[in-house]
């Protein structure tokens, strides 16, 4: 198989990709602070490297994929104390949901799912090393910071100078640190917060060493890909570098990967100007059959770095496009495939833009080439091909029928079941009018001499 390349944000250069034990494949994401449901911009970011994931696999690679879950902080406190909860229960009702609305976009299930809270005494050590190496200090407030300018290499990921960094740019002003850019690796407790016991006094960890401390701890230095939305670029993945490469003295990364905005009507997307949704806003909105993948579809089918712009009549055309598939495997059924023939040339010239860092839209359009020659040929052996491609990165595994009646099917069932159950108390009244309601839909009902009843489309 060709080699795989991909575009690494520090060097600014597509690279091969070389990971640090042969077969083997290591993968960090930054995931999300559980405190409310998950916007659609990180669904997008969970989805791109979700198809990394299945694309290192596909290539053979032993894959061992952490995403992170931040399960400490300010906006996770400050919302529990408006709904009056624990933080402990808001935090677990939200990574039930967290879960739940991965499983409808078909998301792989990371091998490791570290929680912040459960990696204290790694982040501690973290801290402790950095303040015996001169890279961290005590603040008269109890805070510990990270001093900045003791790592000559800070900016090398965000391409920022130092000395171009004004107080106050994404950096917070305080009294206690010898510098402004300087970030907080601890923080002293305060009344009513959580607090975990150390030798800085007790307190809680700074959101930047949360992932550098599970990271390190889960895949070890030089993790091969570390993956993000591309607004972590600065300050967060820049503070990484600078904790884990200040502690282990090692590179702490060899690939960074960045997905880029999701934009609402062609403006990036945030709560002060009310374009703002969650996942679950927009899935509940779709069909419940279909929705989850018409979402993933429309996140993938762009290049990840590039921004995509979400607007209901985009979703829709995505939605169309993948039923097309669907019909196409509807009409010709799928023969089975052991094993893709990379050698074929539909398969070769998807491999070759899967590895040309993802190219998705190189991708589809060649699923698109090969869907027109099943619709011409009517190959079972070519169904199948276009069914295994597109189960690479984990859409078209459906069943056709059940995809292109989508919710339908669900309501139908439940109609008949109740028209069954109007038949048997002998209310021939509403029977009927299930029946002509369902007429009205353009949906037939044959009733089977074994008392089973089918439906079908007109």
């Amino acid at each position: 198989m060709s080699a795989l390349h991909i575009h690494n944000t520090l060097t600014r250069k597509k690279e091969p990709f070389v990971p640090r034990a042969p077969g083997k494949a290591s993968l960090y994401v930054c995931g999300p602070t559980v405190y409310d449901y998950f916007h659609i911009g990180n669904a997008r970011t969970f989805t791109v490297f979700d198809l990394v994931v299945r694309w290192l696999g596909t290539l053979g690679y032993e894959v061992k994929y952490v995403r992170n879950i931040t399960d400490i902080d300010d906006k996770i406190m400050d919302r529990a104390r408006e709904n009056g909860e624990p933080i402990e229960a808001l935090t677990e009702r939200m990574v039930q949901a967290f879960e739940v609305d991965c499983a409808r976009l078909n998301l792989l299930k990371p091998d490791v799912e570290p929680r912040a809270t459960r990696y204290i005494g790694p982040m501690l050590e973290m801290i402790e090393t950095l303040e015996t190496k001169g890279l961290a200090y005590r603040g008269a407030n109890g805070d510990v910071y990270y001093s900045v300018r003791s790592f000559p290499e800070y900016g090398k990921l965000s391409r920022r100078n130092l000395d171009e960094l004004r107080a106050g740019d994404r950096v917070a002003v305080d009294a206690a640190k010898r510098d402004p850019l300087d970030f907080a690796l601890w923080k002293a407790a305060k009344p009513g917060e959580p607090r975990w016991s150390s030798v800085f006094g007790d307190g809680r960890p700074g959101w930047h060493i949360e992932c550098s401390a599970m990271s390190c701890r889960e895949l070890g230095a030089p993790i091969d890909i570390h993956g993000g939305g591309w607004d972590l670029q600065f300050p967060h993945h820049e503070n990484e570098i600078a904790q884990s490469e200040g502690a282990l003295g090692t590179r702490f990364v060899n690939y960074w990967m960045h997905a880029a905005f999701l934009n609402m009507d062609h403006e990036k997307m945030s709560k002060s100007l009310g374009n703002f949704f969650t996942a679950r806003d927009v899935l509940d909105r779709l069909d419940p059959v279909q929705g989850g993948e018409q979402l993933r579809f429309f996140f993938v089918r762009g290049h990840y770095r590039n921004e995509v712009n979400y607007t209901q009549e985009s979703l829709a055309d995505a939605g169309n496009t993948l039923g097309s598939f669907y019909t196409t495997l509807r009409e010709v059924a799928p023969g089975e495939i052991a094993a893709i023939d990379w050698s074929d040339p539909y398969a070769a010239r998807f491999r070759d833009a899967m590895n040309d860092d993802f190219d998705t839209p190189i991708a589809f359009s060649v699923l698109h080439d090969l869907r027109g020659e099943v619709n011409r040929t009517r190959s079972t052996a070519l169904a199948g091909l276009l069914k295994a491609l597109g189960g690479t990165i984990g859409l078209l595994q459906q069943d056709p029928e059940r995809f292109l009646q989508g919710g339908i099917e669900l309501d139908v069932r439940a109609l008949i079941d109740e028209r069954n159950a109007a038949k048997k108390a002998r209310n021939f009244a509403r029977a009927d009018e299930i029946r002509k309601h369902l007429e009205s839909k353009e949906i037939l009902l044959e009733d089977k001499p074994d008392g089973i009843t089918e439906w079908r489309k007109k």
